[in-house]
C-alpha cells in the first residue's frame, strides 16, 4: 500500500522527524539545515544572523488568549530568541479562503501589528493569496523572521550535570485550543500561554552567560522536546514530575481527557538547559520578571540513558519518556 501523510506527520513528533530525516534532509543537507534547530545561524559579513520559519494553520483563528496572528507573530519570534538572537525582522504571507469575513481579517491583522509593534519587530515583506471555498480553512499564515544573534545556543555547549529549566506551566494553549475547537466546558475558561518572549529572555541571555541552550516546547510539548535534546548531544536527561509546572485544572482536564499533558503544546515557554551554578539565580530571574511566578528547575542532565529521558513519577517509580508518536491535538499552531 503507498505511503500517505497522516496527521501525525505534523505533530512535532517521531513521525515528523522521520519525515524530515528519510525525504528532507537526503534532498536538502546542509550545514545549517542539519542541526535541526529552531533558526539556522549563519555568519554575514562581521555579523551572526539567525533565520527561520513557520506556518500557522490552527484552528479556531480565535482563542483566550490569542488568535492565529498574535501566534503566528510570537511563534517566530520565540523560534529566534530560543536561538539566541534579538528579533529584528519578520515577513508576513496569509493565504485567505474566498468568502472569509473582511472584518475577521482585520481583527487578525491587527492583532499581528499589536504583537510586533510591542516586541519592536518590523514587517518589511509579505504576500497575499485567495484561494476558492474549500481550498483552505478560512485562514493560514506563514512568518519568517530575521535576528540578530547575541549569543551561541547550541546543544553542543550542554554537559552532564547542567540544568533544565522550564519558564512556566505547562500545557495551557494545547487545552485552550482544544477546550474551544470541541465546546468543552470544564467549568473555567482555558487560557492560552500564547506570548512573545523577548521582553523577559534577550535582557536574561544578555546579563547571564550560565545558559547553555534554549527552546520552546510547542508541538509535541515538553516531553518530545526534552528527547530532541538528548537525543542530540547524546546525554540522559532526568525529571522529576513533582518539579513540573501544572496548572490544577491543566492537570484535572489531562487525566479526564485521557491526555498526557508533557506532550501538549506551549506557546509561550521556554526550556533552558544551564550550568548548575546559575540555576537558582536564573529560576529567581525568570520568576521576578514574568507576571506568573512558575518557572523551576525540572531536572538534570546526566550521562546515562545516553539519548533518553528518564521520568521519576511523584509515586517514586521510574519510566522512559519517550517522544510523541501519534497526534493528540491537531492544529494547535
Amino acid at each position: 500500500m503507498p505511503k500517505k501523510i497522516l496527521l501525525a506527520h505534523g505533530s512535532g513528533g517521531q513521525l515528523m522527524h522521520d519525515l524530515i530525516r528519510e525525504l528532507i534532509l537526503p534532498k536538502f543537507s546542509n550545514r545549517f539545515l542539519n542541526e535541526l534547530t529552531d533558526s539556522a545561524v549563519f555568519a554575514f559579513q562581521d555579523k551572526r544572523l539567525a533565520f527561520t520559519t513557520d506556518s500557522f494553520v490552527v484552528h479556531p483563528l480565535f482563542f483566550c488568549g490569542g488568535d492565529i496572528g498574535k501566534l503566528a507573530v510570537s511563534g517566530t519570534i520565540n523560534d529566534l530568541v530560543v536561538s539566541g538572537a534579538v528579533p529584528l525582522y519578520l515577513s508576513l504571507a496569509i493565504i485567505i479562503e474566498e468568502g472569509f469575513a473582511y472584518s475577521s481579517l482585520e481583527r487578525v491583522v491587527n492583532s499581528i501589528s499589536s504583537t510586533s509593534q510591542k516586541s519592536q519587530v518590523k514587517i518589511i515583506t509579505g504576500d497575499i493569496k485567495v484561494v476558492p471555498r474549500g481550498a483552505c480553512d478560512k485562514l493560514f499564515i506563514n512568518t519568517s523572521g530575521v535576528g540578530r544573534v547575541i549569543r551561541n545556543l547550541t546543544t553542543k555547549n550542554i554537559k552532564a550535570q547542567d540544568r533544565v529549566i522550564i519558564t512556566g506551566r505547562i500545557a495551557e494553549h494545547g487545552l485552550s485550543i482544544l477546550s474551544q475547537r470541541e465546546e468543552m466546558n470544564f467549568g473555567r475558561n482555558f487560557k492560552s500561554d500564547c506570548i512573545s518572549l523577548d521582553s523577559l529572555l534577550v535582557p536574561l541571555l544578555r546579563r547571564n552567560k550560565a545558559i547553555k541552550f534554549m527552546r520552546d516546547p510547542t508541538r509535541g510539548g515538553l516531553a518530545t522536546t526534552l528527547n530532541e535534546i538528548a537525543q542530540a548531544t547524546n546525554l540522559g536527561i532526568v525529571i522529576e514530575e513533582k518539579k513540573i509546572p501544572i496548572a490544577k485544572h491543566i492537570r484535572a482536564a489531562s487525566e479526564l481527557l485521557g491526555i498526557d499533558p508533557l506532550y501538549i503544546a506551549n506557546e509561550g515557554k521556554a526550556v533552558l538547559v544551564v550550568d548548575p551554578d546559575a540555576a537558582e539565580d536564573i529560576v529567581r530571574y525568570l520568576n521576578h520578571n514574568q507576571q506568573e511566578k512558575y518557572a523551576r528547575i525540572i531536572g538534570c542532565v546526566t550521562t546515562q540513558p545516553r539519548g533518553m529521558v528518564l521520568f521519576k513519577t511523584v509515586l517514586g517509580t521510574e519510566r522512559i519518556l519517550d517522544m510523541l508518536i501519534s497526534e493528540p491535538l491537531p492544529r494547535i499552531c
